[in-house]
């Protein structure tokens, strides 16, 4: 059943005062008694009432406690992780999340931006460094502090946190290479626009070129990066070039699934094949191997642009970029150097 919402009028006349002393008393403007004010809040509690942040921060009263956060995808763990290190930091702090969804498609970025803009935040936290022109133009003439994250920038549009992606993806495929392998696959997820999984496959196969090794075939999938992908990718990839040596996946989730797959054909994991992953997410400590991967900090990432944002907000010092690094974790999924290679 449809009920009306209460009105501040109401709340005035239920405590017998003025609608300007209603309004003066939630907005904790003064010129009023405390027992006016013990009123007023007790109609408040006893109504519901709700009062409209969003119209105060128009009228120019009070100071916007939103922070507008754009990520690709939640189906994606490291988002997901990325948000939870967002929250708790802004919510620690009386501030809260409004959350959109770019789908990787710099249309639907642009959008967001200018309709989060309009509603006046305190400041945005948005995912990647690329940005359709128009979203770059709206963020410059926001007026609020962004911070982009997750992509490394050493010269943002106003700050950002995050990784070095092609360092990491070159890392992994140096650590390779120096095994002695020659042979590499690579199974992820294609996207329209520059991401941070197409830098480190740049860098795998780099640094596969400088080891004097070859990516012999690279499988981009229109999906979700999650272990299913990993499965049937990992069965494409295979069908395709059985004297693959070593396979490199966008992340934990879908090694795990490609790790399955070869196990259920038969095949011994590192000595017929070695699997990788990135992003050393928590599914790879519950394995009962050590999958190798590079291990990022994700929540760190998250808290870091809270306290970047809050600094600017609240016109601290603040760092302008922060990179967090990596770190490559040897596993037991490949094999060690001069080992049946």
């Amino acid at each position: 059943m449809k009920k009306n919402k209460i009105s501040l009028a109401e709340v005035a006349r239920a405590a017998g005062v003025s609608k300007m002393t209603a309004s003066r008393v939630l907005r904790d403007e003064g010129g009023f008694s405390e027992k006016t004010r013990n009123k007023v809040m007790a109609e408040v509690d006893r109504l519901g009432y709700l009062p409209n942040r969003l119209a105060t921060v128009f009228a120019g009263d009070k100071k916007s406690t939103f922070v507008g956060v754009s990520i690709p995808e939640l189906g994606n763990e490291i988002f997901a992780q990325l948000l939870d290190g967002i929250d708790r930091k802004l919510g620690a702090f009386g501030h809260q999340t409004v959350l959109g969804m770019s789908e990787h498609a710099l249309d639907k970025e642009e959008a967001w931006i200018e309709t989060v803009l309009s509603w006046q935040p305190a400041g945005l936290i948005i995912t990647g460094r690329s940005h359709s022109p128009r979203a770059i133009q709206l963020l410059k003439a926001g007026g609020v502090p962004v911070v982009e994250i997750w992509d490394f920038n050493s010269s943002p549009l106003d700050m950002c946190v995050g990784l070095n992606h092609f360092d990491s993806g070159y890392s992994m495929g140096r650590y390779l290479g120096g095994l002695g392998y020659r042979k590499f696959g690579y199974v992820g997820t294609a996207h329209d626009i520059a991401n941070a999984a197409s830098s480190r496959l740049a860098g795998y196969i780099k640094a596969a070129q400088d080891a004097g090794a070859t990516v012999e075939k690279q499988l981009l999938l229109k999906d979700v990066p999650g272990f299913y992908t990993g499965f049937y990718g990992t069965e494409q990839l295979l069908a395709a070039h059985r004297d693959l040596e070593v396979v490199f996946y966008q992340n934990d989730n879908m090694a795990i699934g490609g790790y399955e797959y070869c196990r259920r054909k038969g095949l011994e994991i590192p000595r017929d094949i070695g699997i990788a992953g990135w992003g050393d997410l928590p599914i790879a400590s519950i394995q009962p191997y050590r999958l190798t991967s590079i291990a990022v900090p994700h929540l760190r990432i998250g808290q870091y642009a809270a306290e970047m944002l809050l600094a600017q907000v609240n016109q601290q010092p603040a760092k302008r970029t922060r990179d967090v690094g990596f770190k490559l974790i040897p596993g037991a999924t490949v094999r060690l150097y001069g080992d049946n290679v």
